[in-house]
């Protein structure tokens, strides 16, 4: 919390320092109107001048006009260093939570990251703005409020101030208290966010097989956890201001008895004692907020303990140093020895993965859900580092190699990917400076020109989240567009033809055969006809290669190759 308050807020200490002088000047004003009612009954009224009663009430009027204009600049310069300073964090936020590895992101999970994105830097917005708004007023209002009084009656004051060390110490213990709270609350808001993100991506699953009941009970069974969380946090933080005010109108009740005894004795006079009681009421709403604002720091301090430790986190796939030039010709990717398991777990996903590919080859993985096909893909572009052994591109270790330089040289359309709710040609463009002819090339190569053009809007027709007005062969064809475009030096393909007719499929991989000659090619798929060309096919079986070879060697010498060739195919040539 202390860091978020330093360094975000240090471009703002001058427009804060200028709201707070604002904010003290005008809450000064609403300090001085009870003290002039005051002087107004006990020295002004008596002597039935009513010319000074009118100035004294004139100068009221200019008190609160005065602190009405002042609160409401300075509450504005606050909601404006608020938001800048909130816009800075998300921006420094989103930017770091993109620059994760995907180590990182899976620790942390994305509902995580979401709810720090949205909820836990709401709180921390809501929280500068209240402590520049109230923070500053309440104090500047309790302890003038007790400043003032000890100049109209100190033994009443006396009273007063013995009840503030009581208040301190139960607002310091209780916010102590609530912060690991509101840490817990947020995290069940996190499965919450978890929840409502498989139910949403899964809808069609959820109604198609009669699941909403199923589904119901499991949001029911958080969203228990949440109120659960809540309500321990809240109602903490709720005996705050029972409590305080219990105190300050226990201490109210004590100054008006030895006030009466007071006034009788001739010791204070009444216009005093109204007074004082007027202050009393402005340092009694004062303290509450005061106590209001340790809530929301509370919740806020939780919130920035959760943003501060993403924006910290260290990166964790540095690039090495190396000091070795790539071999003239080296192959395009290589991988040796190549081991790795996924976080804590001790079982591999990829054991002992050995074999090179020359520049312009194409490699086909197959094998079973569960073999590495995907994981393979992921340490080729360095997602994730391997626990043992290296992996190569154009004879370079991947870790010696900034993340745009190797990134440049791919192009991938991957498994699980996504489509934006854009136009066409910006879904396939990608923010990359591609011309429009680029574009409609790719999309021909892809096999998409034909229905994208077959549209009035053309490239311009506009896609819905995910591509959900799209078919699913469609969305694969846009993807392996926007893979294609920027003409890479390596292609990679995780079973993105999956949902491609046989006949579109072999018409792309002609595309691919006569125009990406140069371009090395990597597809994972699940049909044996979509990596039958391949140079070089891998059969993957538990994290293991179970056999490698060309189409023909692998049907001669692989028994589960041929089976899946058998079943496929139905022995048909492929």
């Amino acid at each position: 919390m202390k860091k978020v308050l330093l360094v975000y807020l240090r471009p703002y200490y001058l427009r804060m320092v200028l709201g707070f002088a604002i904010k003290f000047f005008g809450t000064i004003l609403d300090l001085f109107l009870p003290w002039i009612l005051a002087y107004i009954i006990d020295t002004v009224a008596p002597t039935g001048d009513r010319r000074m009663i009118v100035l004294y009430g004139l100068a009221m009027v200019a008190c609160a006009v005065g602190a009405f204009l002042m609160n409401v600049i300075a509450n504005r310069m606050a909601s404006a260093v608020s938001r800048d300073a909130t816009r800075t964090i998300r921006h420094d936020l989103f930017a770091r939570v993109m620059h994760l590895s995907a180590a990182q992101t899976d620790a942390e999970t994305k509902p995580s990251l979401i709810s720090r994105l949205t909820s836990d830097t709401y709180n921390i917005s809501n929280m500068l703005g209240r402590i520049q708004r109230i923070g500053v007023r309440a104090p500047i209002l309790a302890l003038g409020g007790i400043m003032v009084t000890l100049t109209l009656d100190p033994v009443l004051t006396l009273i007063l101030a013995a009840t503030l060390p009581f208040i301190v110490l139960l607002t310091i213990r209780t916010s102590a208290a609530s912060i690991p709270l509101y840490h817990r609350v947020q995290e069940a808001g996190d499965k919450l966010v978890r929840l409502v993100r498989e139910d949403a991506a899964g809808i069609r699953v959820i109604k198609a097989l009669s699941t909403t009941d199923t589904e119901r009970a499991r949001f029911d069974e958080v969203s228990r956890e949440v109120i659960q969380c809540e309500k321990k946090a809240s109602g903490l933080m709720a005996r705050v201001g029972p409590s305080t005010s219990l105190i300050l109108n226990s201490a109210q009740v004590a100054v008006i008895l030895a006030g009466a005894v007071r006034v009788a004795s001739g010791q204070c006079e009444v216009g005093r004692i109204l007074a004082f009681m007027t202050y009393f009421t402005i340092i009694l709403t004062a303290v509450v907020n005061i106590a209001r604002i340790f809530i929301v720091f509370s919740r806020a301090a939780a919130s920035a303990d959760r943003v501060m430790a993403i924006i910290d986190m260290p990166p964790d796939m540095l690039v090495l140093g190396s000091g070795e030039t790539a071999p003239q010709n080296a192959p395009a990717i290589e991988f040796d020895g190549v081991s790795f398991h996924y976080g804590a777990s001790s079982e591999n996903a990829l054991e002992e993965i050995s074999f090179t590919l020359q520049r312009g080859q194409t490699l086909g993985i197959i094998g079973a859900t569960g073999s590495g096909k995907s994981t393979l893909i992921r340490l080729l572009m360095r997602f994730y580092d391997p626990t043992q052994g290296a992996v190569r591109l154009f004879g370079q270790d991947v870790r010696t190699l900034p993340a745009h330089t190797l990134r440049a040289h791919f192009g991938a359309a991957f498994q699980s990917d996504t489509l934006f709710e854009d136009t066409i040609l910006e879904n396939i463009r990608l923010g990359r400076a591609l011309s429009d002819e680029q574009v409609a090339l790719a999309a021909q190569d892809a096999q998409a020109y034909a229905f994208v053009t077959g549209d009035k809007e053309g490239f311009d027709a506009a896609l819905n989240i995910r591509g959900s007005n799209l078919s699913g062969g469609q969305k694969q064809r846009i993807m392996i567009a926007r893979a294609l475009c920027g003409r890479p030096d390596v292609l990679v393909l995780d079973d993105s033809s999956s949902a491609l007719d046989y006949r579109t499929d072999a018409a792309l991989r002609r595309a691919l055969r006569e125009r990406y000659a140069d371009t090395t090619k990597v597809m994972v798929a699940q049909r044996i006809s979509s990596i039958a060309h391949a140079d070089l096919i891998l059969v993957l079986d538990g994290g293991r290669i179970a056999a490698r070879g060309t189409h023909e060697e692998l049907l001669a010498s692989c028994a589960l190759y041929k089976e899946l060739y058998d079943s496929q195919m139905g022995g048909l040539d492929a």
